[in-house]
């Protein structure tokens, strides 16, 4: 008689469960019963736009430049492009599956449609690094501008209040009040509804372009372009940093740093369910906004290294620094307007991304269904919102930024080789499904973003990164199994 092996059937349906699919056809907005209620459909194609923009821009051109160019010289813009190519690469990718899948979650979603259910799980765990996460350090880039503001008319903060440092002892302990604050301030406008929230990001967005536009006249018509300042172009060469060991040195190391400029473009996708039409406005949206921010950072490097040699820009505020000594009072709060407009349009639309990914997990049943519960006179998940405010101002207040910082670039690479994986599979398995837009150049273009987004993982990123980047998965997956494998309906009979 046959003998039959007694775990066969329990590996079977951990097999079935874990990596359970969520069909493309139910993942359609008509599709999908909430008992939370529906999200509003509010935005149209320039709103998804400014949305992308308003995670883009802000905080990291701000703040990356300056330490990019240390790490690269005038091949600063070099950098720029090749994060800006691997970004270009994911755009196609969520571009696609967002025009294919127009419901909120973004590589969530689209993770769970192709590579099953504790994938999926695995990929919005790493989404928190990229939106709840980010939102914090650029808060705190946000009290630092803001402080600076202050300072100018005389009001200071005491010293224990003015930044983020976490001590068991009481008289070292420092808490970034004017951050975690304004974390909470930016909750409540998210609760209260998408066309206010999309409303204040357009006004922000214009503002802080619009900044960024007059520091490149001043560089070009007021100091000058000095073409001496760009030899040689790349006096760190390539250079190496991460697994190849290296001193952190050159074009790759500080395309890895600058790649914290792009994170925000796929937030278009995230708002996927709020867009009258997706189909169409989800592809212009990633893709507009990806395009106009690599146009504006390049354009942005060009115009500091032409004025300020690359030994002797300011780390810390390099655009204010570099037309200082213009002493234009225009100019000068130009850019701390524009500096503060940007910062608070990155947070804004980073919470915002994070709570869409928090509804859509627990509206598949992978975390508790009152989170993905709708107010009904708000029309947002404010509750979930404002819990997820808590949170992100509670780290504000006590973790330093360069902790907050080192966790971002590397949860978004694995975001993107996830969501250019999906479309290869999808292609190959489902080539009969209707694409509203079609990546081109299927497996060549998400193969390559694959690559370079491991390239710039292994060859920019730390050894130390890793190391919390792989504690924070098994945290995950903790979770994952003791609640989410048990409880999650997707793609589940």
């Amino acid at each position: 008689m046959e003998r039959r092996d007694p775990t066969a059937g329990v590996n079977a349906d951990f097999s079935s469960r874990a990596f359970a699919r969520a069909a493309i056809e139910r993942l359609q907005p008509e599709a999908i019963v909430t008992e939370g209620g529906r999200l509003r459909r509010k935005l149209g194609a320039f709103d998804l736009i400014a949305v992308g923009l308003g995670t883009m821009i802000g905080g990291g051109i701000f703040t990356t430049i300056g330490p990019g160019i240390l790490k690269a010289g005038p091949a600063i813009i070099v950098a720029y492009l090749l994060a800006g190519l691997a970004s270009f690469f994911a755009a196609l990718a969520y571009a696609e599956l967002g025009a294919m899948v127009p419901i909120a979650g973004s590589a969530y979603t689209y993770a769970y449609a192709t590579l099953g259910e504790v994938v999926a799980w695995i990929i919005g765990w790493d989404l928190i690094l990229e939106y709840g996460v980010s939102a914090a350090p650029v808060a705190q880039q946000f009290s630092g501008y803001a402080q600076t503001a202050l300072a100018a008319v005389g009001m200071v903060l005491p010293a224990w209040a003015r930044d983020a440092h976490f001590s068991t002892d009481p008289a070292q302990l420092h808490v970034d009040v004017l951050g975690a604050a304004f974390v909470l301030v930016l909750s409540l406008l998210l609760a209260i509804g998408i066309r206010e929230t999309a409303t204040s990001n357009n006004a922000f967005v214009i503002v802080k372009i619009g900044a960024l536009l007059v520091f490149i006249f001043a560089a070009v018509a007021l100091v000058g372009i000095h073409p001496s300042y760009f030899t040689p172009l790349s006096p760190n060469g390539w250079g190496t940093g991460g697994f190849a060991g290296g001193n952190g040195l050159g074009i790759i190391p500080a395309a890895a740093l600058v790649f914290f400029s792009y994170i925000g473009f796929d937030t278009a996708t995230t708002t996927a369910e709020e867009t009258r039409n997706p189909q169409r406005d989800v592809p212009l949206g990633v893709i507009g906004s990806l395009a106009i921010g690599t146009i504006v950072y390049c354009t942005v490097a060009f115009a500091l290294v032409g004025i300020v040699p690359w030994q002797r820009v300011d780390q810390q505020a390099a655009l204010a620094a570099a037309v200082a000594p213009l002493h234009n009072a225009f100019i000068n709060v130009t850019i701390v307007v524009g500096a503060l407009a940007g910062t608070t349009s990155v947070a804004l639309t980073s919470l915002l991304g994070q709570t869409r990914i928090f509804f859509a997990m627990a509206r598949d049943g992978l975390l508790p269904p009152a989170v993905a519960r709708v107010n009904s006179r708000f029309g947002t998940p404010a509750a979930t919102t404002m819990t997820t405010g808590v949170v992100v101002a509670v780290l504000t207040l006590v973790v330093p930024l360069d902790v907050l910082l080192e966790l971002v670039n590397i949860g978004t690479f694995s975001a993107f080789i996830i969501v250019c994986a999906g479309v290869m599979w999808l292609r190959e398995r489902r080539p009969e499904l209707p694409r509203p837009f079609r990546s081109p150049a299927v497996p060549l273009f998400p193969f390559c973003g694959i690559t370079l987004s491991l390239y710039l993982m292994t060859q920019g990123l730390g050894e130390f990164t890793w190391l919390r980047f792989l504690i924070w998965l098994v945290i995950g997956l903790g979770i994952y199994f003791a609640y989410g494998y048990r409880r999650a309906t997707a793609a589940r009979p």
